[in-house]
């Protein structure tokens, strides 16, 4: 009887349980219901218009006119969201005026662009995913939630996961490289970082996957330019990080600037109304990107702004960003038959809910704390954790010689370009609230490093000369190499060289694309000067795309790819530079030989003719390789590692069955080290031709010296199979090929078949 009573009590909690979870549920739809219930067609629209604040602009100059009532919109309930408001006594101040004057006092969602940091700056994102390691980009995010959201922000405009295959295109330093199955898990790690687990706790905000879809692939690299690519592309390289994100819950989708198939993305239902909110059941909201319903019509996919609005809203496009498209025409579209009111409905349900999510209508003002904001944004945790993220985020690209790590027993060293003591480039482009020349600079780290070590420091040369903004374009330093004779001399007077060149980083970003990706200005005159008097020159690398750079990577003996590394820069560069911390880092993107290689990426299809065939009937270049300068995948360590021959459990497969592959993993150098295990598959007869490569696992592993590990890597049905052109999964049965090594070329093979 007594174990009956026991039964009954379990059973009693645990139907309480679920009750309070039906009703946690419940609670949610029934408060945004009755919301809704209450709420004008006026003041559903108001939701979904976003405004910007007129003291910082990150695109082009909104309309005076249509901005000088922005607070009475407010306080009429015609503002959803706004940008661009930070810090947390304006965002409470700018929250007053809706929640205390509007008729139903919805508080608004504040957003802003936080790329790689809010005011403590992370390595740009295409450096962190250089680490090869979720926890680090993960970190990256959680940071910067945490000093956004302390100052006043709900919502920021990352992650970016546009696969990126042509380094012309500026933006390639926000996205993850050219992989899209490194894209995906990085993406989902960001994402995670912002989110949490839970929207409503402290230090969350509201992640945004963006540009939906295909951006990355505007024609010549040009920004904003034509995108003209099949769907089998689409479904294969361009979706599956955005699909990844849509399941592991981020809160929203922002569309794209571009077109696609014909039509611009903010008005492609297929890919808002029936893939992401249809097929992947994503439940957040699709926010424009600035200006880009306007852009509709310039286009030419619509006769002018009420009609643009007319298509991005039955396409799926949920709140307008900066168009001043739907507050004016959504009511007088909706009257004519031209637009659902159970669209907008469907609209201003998945903004509340998000803000619901959030914890917005328990207390609007609780993200707009400022004491919290004093105690948690730019301390000393944060930029302990970004010299942490940025020294993992460095490639080696070459060390002749073991030149590097320099002993730091060094005498004399030579600290020389037009980057060593900058400590405003090191922070990168998109910068969000980062101070201004606050980042540590090379020749600081290096000379926190070395108290003792005599440091020869010298210019050399200019590499930027102008305004550095959104709103005028750079022009380089060239033909004045009045600073060379210093540099010569400290040359000279020095055992080696720490020669810092590469890009402004307002070279790269929005709107800096680019057709010459060489160095600019007077940088290899300056090395080959300095290269003539001391030949044991350790060249820094501070860009923020792949750089064409076939001379530099013939002579230098060393060179370090520390990209634009964030605040803590110097510090970070100096850990790598002196052996506290072994290089780790792969490319996630393929460094060119010249820019007419681009786009170049390790995932290509075989041509019918990709051999030679003894004559020049074949798919070549007759003045240049084929292959990449540093190909994907690559990234050298202070210390040796030895792949065994990789071994599989079976030699054949069924289509519902895995295989596992095991490689013996050994660290023969005389260092500790990290190295990144790298799995690759093809399906050589394929109904569509698959890639010659395309990476479908890693593992990093830290290795002592001497030390040997087997690694174990189990391939599945999704990670053999592929999508049709129609968006189909397939997986056919015969042979596939698996690669496994350390870079997509060094790779050892072994086959097996999937029987059917």
């Amino acid at each position: 009887m007594r174990i009956y009573t026991y039964l009954a009590f379990v059973c009693l909690l645990l139907l309480s349980s679920c009750a309070k979870q039906n009703d946690s549920g419940s609670k949610e739809d029934q408060f945004v219901n009755d919301l809704m219930a209450k709420m004008t067609l006026q003041e559903k629209i108001g939701q979904m218009n976003q405004r910007t604040s007129q003291w910082e602009m990150t695109g082009p100059a909104p309309d005076k006119e249509n901005t000088q009532n922005l607070q009475e919109e407010i306080k009429n309930g015609r503002v959803g969201s706004m940008l661009n408001v930070k810090g947390a006594k304006a965002t409470y101040e700018a929250q007053k005026l809706a929640v205390e004057n509007s008729r139903l006092g919805i508080p608004m969602l504040f957003a802003y662009d936080v790329i790689h940091g809010y005011k403590t700056m992370f390595p740009i994102p295409l450096a962190e995913a250089s680490s090869w390691d979720t926890d680090m980009l993960k970190l990256s995010a959680q940071v910067a939630a945490k000093e956004a959201s302390a100052s006043g922000l709900h919502w920021v405009f990352a992650p970016m996961m546009d696969v990126g295959r042509d380094a012309r295109w500026g933006r390639v330093m926000e996205g993850c490289g050219e992989d899209p199955y490194l894209a995906s898990i990085f993406s989902v790690a960001r994402v995670r970082g912002f989110q949490g687990a839970d929207l409503s706790k402290d230090y969350t905000v509201a992640a945004c996957a963006k540009h939906f879809a295909a951006y990355a692939f505007s024609e010549s690299g040009r920004d904003y330019n034509t995108v003209d690519i099949g769907t089998y592309t689409l479904h294969n390289i361009v979706l599956p990080p955005f699909k990844a994100v849509a399941e592991s819950g981020v809160a929203t989708f922002m569309n794209s600037f571009n077109l696609i198939n014909g039509s611009p993305a903010s008005t492609n239902a297929y890919l808002q109304r029936d893939l992401l909110k249809g097929d992947w059941g994503f439940d957040g909201f699709v926010v424009s990107d600035w200006g880009s319903i306007e852009e509709v019509a310039y286009h030419g996919g619509a006769k002018d702004l009420k009609q643009a609005g007319e298509l991005c809203i039955n396409a799926g496009s949920d709140m307008d960003m900066e168009n001043d498209a739907y507050l004016p025409y959504l009511e007088e579209l909706v009257n004519e038959g031209k637009v659902a009111e159970s669209l907008i409905d469907d609209a201003v349900r998945r903004i509340l809910k998000i803000k619901y999510k959030l914890g917005l209508f328990d207390d609007p003002y609780r993200y707009s704390n400022i004491e919290r904001e004093k105690e948690l944004v730019y301390n000393k945790e944060n930029r302990a954790a970004a010299r942490e993220v940025a020294k993992r985020s460095m490639v080696l690209l070459k060390n002749e010689n073991q030149l590097l790590p320099i002993s730091k027993n060094v005498k004399s060293l030579a600290v020389i370009g037009p980057l060593a003591d900058s400590k405003d480039i090191p922070l990168g482009s998109w910068r969000a609230q980062a101070i201004t020349n606050s980042a540590v600079s090379l020749l600081e780290g290096i000379t926190n490093a070395l108290p003792k070590t005599k440091i020869n420091y010298a210019k050399g040369c200019d590499l930027t000369i102008g305004e550095r903004n959104f709103r005028v374009e750079l022009t380089y330093g060239k033909n004045n190499q009045s600073g060379f004779s210093k540099a010569i001399k400290a040359a000279k007077q020095s055992e080696v060289v720490v020669l810092a060149i590469g890009e402004d980083c307002f070279q790269t970003g929005e709107g800096r694309s680019q057709t010459d990706i060489r160095l600019k200005g007077d940088q290899m005159a300056l090395f080959n000067a300095v290269y003539k008097v001391n030949k044991n020159i350790v060249v820094v690398l501070m860009n923020g795309r792949p750089v064409a750079i076939p001379e530099l990577a013939e002579k230098a003996p060393a060179i370090l790819e520390t990209w634009f590394a964030g605040s803590e820069a110097g510090n970070a560069i100096a850990d790598v530079l002196f052996g506290d911390y072994n290089p780790s880092g792969k490319l996630t993107m393929s460094f060119p030989r010249n820019v007419g290689q681009c786009p170049i990426y390790y995932n290509h299809m075989s041509t019918g003719r990709s051999l030679s065939s003894g004559n020049v009937f074949w798919s070549h270049y007759t003045d240049s390789p084929n292959t990449p300068l540093y190909p994907f995948g690559y990234g050298l360590s202070y210390t040796k590692f030895k792949y065994s021959t990789p071994i599989l459990n079976k030699t054949s497969i069924g289509k519902a069955e895995s295989i596992e592959l095991s490689v013996n993993v050994s660290n023969a150098g005389n260092l500790e080290g990290e190295e990144v295990i790298q799995v690759y598959i093809q399906d050589p007869a394929a109904k569509y031709v698959r890639p010659v490569k395309e990476l479908k696992a890693y593992k990093k592993v830290k290795l002592a010296v001497g030390e040997q590990q087997t690694v174990k890597f189990e391939l599945s049905k999704k990670d053999l199979g592929y999508y049709s052109p129609d968006g189909e999964f397939l997986l056919e049965s015969g042979t596939f090929h698996i690669f496994v090594g350390t870079d997509s070329q060094n790779v050892q093979k072994v086959s097996f078949t999937v029987k059917d």
